[in-house]
C-alpha cells in the first residue's frame, strides 16, 4: 500500500481532485479536517484537553464542543490557538498512523491519501512514502473561492498569507498536479502518476 499525503494552498481544488481518486482508485482517503473534528467528539483523545484549556464555555447543550464558540476563543489568543494545535494535531497523527496500520494489516488497498494544507509543517513528509503538491495559479484559486465560498478578497489574501508559499511546496513534493485548466486536465495528471504505481 503506498501512502500519498495530498496538500496545497486553498482554492486549489484538492477536494474536487479526491472525490474523482476516490470513485476511480481502490483507495482509502483520510481529510485532516474531519479528523480533526472527530478527535474534538466525547469520549475522543482531545476533548477533556480542550474543555480544560478552553473552560466549559466551549459545550453545547448535549455536551459536544461548539466549533464557533471554540473558534471565537482561540481567535483572540495566538497563544491560545497554539496550545489548541498542539493537543490536536498530535491526535490527528496518531490517528492517521492507527489507520496506516489497520489498512496494511488488512492487505486490501492500494493507496491511503492523506489531505490537509498542513501536511509539511506538521511533520508528515515522514510518515507518506511521497507528497503530492495540488497547484493552482493565484488568479484561478482567488476566483474559485470567490465564486464557491463567497469569500472577500481581504479574507482570501489573509488566508494565502499564512499558508506556505509555492517554492516551500515544490520543494517537498515529489508530485505536483497542476490544476489550473480543466479538472479533466488533472484527472489525466493524476492517471498517468497513478496507472504508473501499481
Amino acid at each position: 500500500m503506498k501512502v500519498i499525503g495530498i496538500t496545497g494552498g486553498v482554492g486549489s481544488g484538492k477536494s474536487a481532485l479526491l472525490s474523482y481518486i476516490k470513485g476511480k482508485y481502490d483507495c482509502e482517503i483520510i481529510l485532516a479536517d474531519e479528523a480533526a473534528h472527530r478527535v474534538k467528539e466525547p469520549g475522543q483523545p482531545c476533548y477533556q484537553k480542550l474543555i480544560e484549556l478552553l473552560t466549559d464555555d466551549i459545550l453545547n447543550e448535549d455536551g459536544t464542543i461548539n466549533k464557533k464558540e471554540m473558534a471565537a476563543k482561540i481567535f483572540e489568543s495566538d497563544e491560545l490557538l497554539e496550545k489548541v494545535n498542539a493537543i490536536i494535531h498530535p491526535a490527528v497523527k496518531e490517528m492517521v498512523l492507527q489507520e496506516i496500520t489497520r489498512l496494511k494489516k488488512e492487505g486490501n488497498t492500494c493507496f491511503f491519501f492523506i489531505e490537509a494544507a498542513l501536511l509539511i509543517e506538521c511533520g508528515y513528509l515522514n510518515i507518506v512514502d511521497e507528497m503530492w503538491y495540488i497547484y493552482a495559479r493565484e488568479d484561478i484559486r482567488r476566483k474559485r473561492l470567490k465564486e464557491s465560498r463567497n469569500y472577500t478578497d481581504e479574507k482570501i489574501s489573509a488566508i494565502m498569507d499564512s499558508q506556505l508559499k509555492e517554492e516551500e511546496f515544490r520543494k517537498y513534493c515529489k508530485v505536483v498536479i497542476d490544476n489550473s485548466g480543466s479538472l479533466e486536465d488533472a484527472y489525466e495528471q493524476i492517471d498517468r502518476e497513478l496507472g504508473e504505481a501499481h
